[in-house]
């Protein structure tokens, strides 16, 4: 699952590059400019991926109110 996680973090990196939408001039809604309708998606989706991550990924061996030494 790690990897898995890890490929939607690459994918979304890729994703973010919306150069595509700069120049769209069309409105979502009739007051919404497609490129940030976009960039909403990508945050949404960022979420679940950070969800993804903290359920699958988190370290399990850590104590609960357990202080970290150096």
């Amino acid at each position: 699952m790690r990897t898995f996680v890890w490929i939607l973090v690459v994918a979304l990196l890729i994703a973010h590059q919306d150069n595509f939408l700069w120049n769209d001039g069309t409105l979502v809604w009739g007051f919404m400019p497609i490129g940030l309708v976009y960039q909403a998606g990508i945050s949404l989706a960022a979420a679940f991926v950070w969800f993804l991550a903290t359920q699958f990924c988190w370290p399990t061996n850590l104590a609960e109110g357990s202080e970290i030494s150096d």
